[in-house]
């Protein structure tokens, strides 16, 4: 592939390109490069959901957006950032709101010269990929937000959930792996260029946090919202990585959030599945981590804490000491 020139990314929802575009990818990533019916296909486009003012995390994300809140010493947006290039895409729309700030995961390559054994790469998140913002000015929810980036996609896009981070390699700084997350994803959709969406067990008890799923033979025939325990189809729960399809803006705007309010996305996935068209792809060997909750994100730097190989002797030492 050859180099190209860097260039200002298109122009956002409000009419404003908020940062020139770093640096255009030189390299393809060979594992996001898939072959169906002999043409080369992928996801290109990936949008990051940030809108939400993060109410449940005050005060904390008065001052810091919860999307910026570090998983141990590594932003969360980071995660899906990295997460989003390996999976092949190319130009990521991130939808925030007016009070936002997260212009500084644009460039901190002037920090590099302090980073010491610290993963040259995490100073340069947006080294290879297009970043567009967008806008959502008032709190309408999921499908609002989707709506302010996706005139600006082309063709189907894969959506992460800012707040939700999955991991499946939990590296250190010195030698940062991305999580395969959505990889996988786009692995499954390609197969058959239909919308999927990722699913994630949970506990039973835990079912009435979530949207969850029923699903045969590898399709979602049934969607229900915050179940009770005995209502719940399964304990299969969505877990904020979605590919759709193109036609979701015409859908979007069919379930509109004056009649459907924040249940238009699950209107919209109804429909796919009422067509037969909305695949599931779970995830068995990820770990779930969310930033919106106090005590979720608090297990969350534990948990994984202890599963990286720079901090987990002692972190373990220091929980046994404390607990016993």
């Amino acid at each position: 592939m050859e180099n190209r020139t860097p260039t200002k990314p298109k122009m956002a929802r409000d009419g404003i390109a908020l940062f020139p575009l770093i640096e255009i990818l030189k390299e393809p990533i060979f594992e996001s490069l898939f072959i169906l019916e002999g043409t080369m296909t992928g996801v290109s486009h990936g949008i990051i959901v940030a809108g939400g003012i993060g109410s449940r995390m005050f005060p904390a994300s008065a001052y810091v957006p919860k999307e910026m809140l570090p998983l141990v010493d590594i932003p969360a947006i980071l995660h899906l950032i990295f997460e989003a290039k390996l999976a092949g895409v190319e130009v990521l729309h991130i939808v925030t709101s007016p009070n936002k700030n997260l212009e500084a995961i644009v460039d901190a390559t002037a920090m590099k010269q302090y980073r010491g054994k610290m993963d040259e790469q995490l100073f340069d998140a947006c080294n290879g990929i297009d970043i567009q913002f967008h806008v959502q000015h008032q709190p309408k929810g999921f499908g609002d937000a989707l709506m302010q980036a996706l005139p600006f996609v082309e063709g189907a896009c894969l959506v992460l959930l800012g707040d939700n981070i999955l991991l499946d390699r939990h590296s250190s700084t010195e030698d940062f792996q991305p999580s395969t997350a959505s990889m996988q994803l786009v692995n499954t959709f390609v197969k058959t260029n239909e919308p999927t969406v990722a699913l994630f067990r949970v506990k039973p008890e835990e079912v009435g946090h979530y949207g969850i799923a029923k699903v045969e033979e590898g399709k979602l025939i049934e969607i229900v919202e915050k179940p009770s325990q005995h209502e719940a189809p399964s304990n299969l729960a969505l877990c904020g990585r979605y590919i759709f399809t193109q036609d979701a803006m015409e859908l979007l705007q069919k379930f509109s959030y004056e009649e459907f309010g924040e249940l238009q996305t699950i209107e919209m996935q109804k429909r796919w599945m009422e067509e037969g068209r909305l695949h599931g792809h779970l995830f068995d060997q990820m770990a779930w981590y969310d930033s919106g909750l106090p005590l979720a994100w608090l297990k969350s730097q534990i948990d994984h804490g202890l599963r990286r190989a720079d901090y987990k002797d002692d972190l373990l030492e220091w929980l046994r000491e404390r607990i016993g």
